[in-house]
């Protein structure tokens, strides 16, 4: 994945002013910053919800108007608590990370197969008949990381993953991004700080009024702190968190 010169705006106000950003295989990008910073925003023009109005994006080496591999790339959004009033289990959530793969046609031994995987990664397999009502936040994040990981992606992009999970939900997020990077996948995470997930980041990029600073030492990030983006360059608040929908980029 890489942004080059990556321009966008909200509204009328710029929000991304030239960013360059890169996540290769067998890596996994943290992309830190203040609120209004441009962390999302850069992470939903990845996914194709933010339109850039200069520079570009490439996926697996196709511009963003030729790719059309959206079953490579697993989008894990900030942690919701509702399911749109619609009853579901927890294996019919995790299964609809397959729909990307299979369409509409039933779910395979090689569907079924992936779900299981997923469910197990995530420490949820004896939840799957459960209703998701049921499950803690840490728990209701893990579930949407197995839905993501059911697509068997190339790509895992999560905003804010650690946002008011349980530790041990942090543990297992960094099993499984050990993993899916030792296995030769990528990833790129939101973060407001690395946490439980340091070891596993091989890189951190900080964002500041919608510029890229990419910094060696974390430890310096404190920094960031003392010097938040002025008002004028604030982006907007985004929109709620999204609710769980079948597809894969919700």
């Amino acid at each position: 994945m890489a942004l080059r010169g990556a321009t966008a705006s909200l509204g009328a106000r710029p929000v991304l002013r030239g960013v360059d950003l890169t996540v290769e295989a067998g890596e996994t990008v943290a992309l830190l910053g203040e609120n209004g910073s441009g962390k999302s925003t850069a992470v939903r023009a990845v996914i194709g919800q933010v339109a850039l109005t200069g520079g570009s994006l490439e996926l697996f080496g196709s511009p963003l108007r030729r790719f059309r591999h959206w079953r490579r790339v697993g989008y894990v959004p900030q942690r919701s608590t509702a399911t749109g009033g619609v009853p579901a289990t927890v294996g019919e959530v995790v299964s609809s990370g397959r729909l990307a793969r299979r369409g509409l046609r039933p779910l395979g031994r090689a569907d079924r197969a992936a779900v299981a995987h997923a469910l197990e990664q995530v420490g949820l397999a004896d939840r799957a008949g459960d209703s998701v009502e049921e499950l803690s936040g840490g728990q209701h994040q893990r579930v949407l990381i197995a839905r993501a990981l059911a697509g068997e992606p190339d790509l895992l992009i999560m905003d804010e993953p650690l946002a008011g999970v349980d530790v041990g939900s942090q543990r297992v997020l960094a099993d499984v991004l050990r993993a899916h990077t030792a296995a030769g996948g990528a990833a790129l995470l939101v973060l407001h700080e690395l946490g439980p997930l340091a070891p596993v980041i091989s890189r951190t990029v900080v964002l500041r009024g919608g510029r890229v600073e990419t910094v060696d030492d974390p430890e310096r990030l404190h920094d960031l702190a003392c010097h938040p983006p002025d008002a004028a360059e604030q982006e907007p608040a985004a929109p709620h968190a999204p609710k769980i929908e079948t597809g894969l980029l919700t």
